[in-house]
């Protein structure tokens, strides 16, 4: 990087590697920590943060109502991200000064002073187990006030998780609700009995069981103040229909911890589509680079451009486009890297479609430091995929494409001139669409991350799913989760 030039040059490599390790968000999350914690000696401080196994760990609080299943989808939270799971019983287990002047009040039968509860959570998340592998705290805060001095203390959520269901439903599960006294997991007659008889039969029905009249109370008091917790978390809060089996509750929930907020850092597109032919790969490259801007690149239009050029490039390729044979793969990088080093892709990003055709073509991409940060595949069935292609012909008078089924030439005097490619007969199309399935395998575990698309739909329904996942950030993957 040269000071003297303007504007500065920034090699491609340093955004590479800050958007790799994510050293804008990682900034922003350790002057979070500051200014929440303001400790004394910031230096120290920043470097104990750096030492955690991860900074981006979860932090999550679970609501809901009685008998809405957050014990069962907490635990299984809990076992998928390995954050430690917090309860108001857990949190009162540990032998130190608070908890011992906790338990006077509970000896008295007095409730624990707000003051106090919130030193009792603050303490129990300030320990390693907490600051390594993140929290999730069950029926944790119960009211806004609560919410607010926890905010006030510094313990705000990334994630916040409201299980909301029908009265009748969460009068009925509490109803038939039975608890392992072993393990302490929650059961129900009707909804989620378990598989093993010896569970089954030490079950229990729980001391806490209430009258059908209690029970409705204990809901009411609780909607009172959900509506103020909702207003409190809105910005990051999902709520979730719990009256559906659990594994489905779970799916949801972990889903949406799993998704990140929006980034405010520096972000430069690299985009790379993949598909059939037919699947609307140039297509959707036009409407992405319109709408943000980019630089739309078809690796074959590239070619094509370069053997009208007159320099040695040029006529180094242009035998192998005459003759319609495919050209080496790496004439074609030399030629690809060279474009996608000028400044507009560095600066504005770029779609690239029509290569890698396969996994040593990415390979060699990659080695060459032009690495996407977004990848799609769009899917399409052989058959529609032949139809799109075959039963396509374009006016040599407008240069107008037209499809015999999709989009009719306007009149039969179109129709008669339309030119149809006679390589674009069934089975050489078929076999081209072999081709590619056959390389698609390996480009996809290559490409771990790619996102997959229906492209049998509407392109700008197509377009939509691409521009979701293209504004929004990658979900994060945490140790043994997987993506629902």
């Amino acid at each position: 990087m040269d000071a003297r030039v303007r504007p500065l040059r920034i090699p491609p490599e340093m955004a590479i590697y800050a958007e790799k390790h994510e050293i804008f968000d990682l900034v922003q999350t350790l002057v979070k920590h500051l200014v929440v914690d303001k400790p004394e000696d910031p230096i120290q401080y920043l470097i104990n943060v750096l030492k955690r196994d991860s900074v981006d760990v979860p932090r999550i609080i679970l609501i809901g109502p009685p008998a809405s299943g957050k014990r069962t989808i907490a635990k299984k939270f809990c076992e998928h991200t390995q954050a430690i799971h917090i309860t108001h019983s857990n949190i009162l287990k540990d032998n130190t000064d608070l908890i011992r002047a906790t338990q006077q009040y509970q000896e008295k039968k007095q409730e624990i002073p707000k003051d106090l509860w919130i030193q009792l959570i603050q303490q129990r998340l300030s320990k390693t187990d907490c600051l390594r592998r993140g929290w999730l705290l069950e029926a944790i805060p119960r009211m806004q006030e609560e919410a607010l001095r926890l905010q006030e203390a510094g313990i705000t959520p990334d994630h916040v998780v409201m299980l909301e269901a029908p009265d009748v439903v969460l009068i009925e599960r509490s109803l038939g609700k039975r608890i392992d006294p072993v393990t302490g997991d929650v059961y129900h007659v009707t909804f989620k009995w378990p598989e093993s008889a010896d569970i089954a039969q030490r079950l229990e029905t729980p001391r806490t069981v209430l009258p059908v009249d209690a029970i409705a109370k204990k809901i009411q008091k609780y909607r009172t103040e959900a509506h103020a917790l909702k207003f409190t978390y809105q910005n990051c809060l999902k709520t979730i229909n719990a009256d559906q089996p659990h594994v489905d509750v779970f799916a949801q929930a972990l889903n949406f911890v799993l998704s990140r907020h929006r980034s405010a850092s520096p972000f430069t597109p690299r985009i790379l589509l993949f598909g059939p032919l037919g699947s609307g790969k140039s297509l959707q490259a036009k409407l992405i680079a319109q709408k943000y801007g980019i630089v739309n690149i078809c690796c074959g239009e590239l070619l094509k451009a370069v053997s009208a050029d007159e320099h040695h490039m040029g006529e180094l390729i242009k035998p192998y486009l005459e003759s319609e044979q495919q050209v080496p793969s790496s004439i074609v990088l030399q030629i690809l890297t060279e474009r996608l080093s000028r400044i507009d892709c560095t600066i504005r990003g770029w779609v690239l479609h029509g290569f890698p055709h396969d996994v040593d073509q990415a390979e060699k991409l990659h080695e060459s430091n032009f690495i996407p940060n977004r990848v799609f595949f769009l899917e399409l069935t052989d058959d529609i995929a032949v139809e799109r292609v075959m039963l396509r012909g374009v006016d040599p008078v407008t240069g107008e494409w037209y499809h015999s089924l999709y989009k009719p030439a306007p009149s039969p005097e179109v129709q008669a001139r339309l030119w149809f490619n006679p390589r674009d007969s069934e089975a050489q199309l078929l076999k081209r669409v072999k081709e590619y399935w056959c390389n698609a395998v390996g480009l996809q575990a290559f490409y771990p991350q790619a996102v997959c698309i229906n492209a049998d739909q509407d392109p700008h329904t197509v377009f939509e799913s691409l521009e979701s996942r293209l504004v929004g950030r990658l979900p994060k993957v945490l140790p043994n989760t997987e993506i629902y």
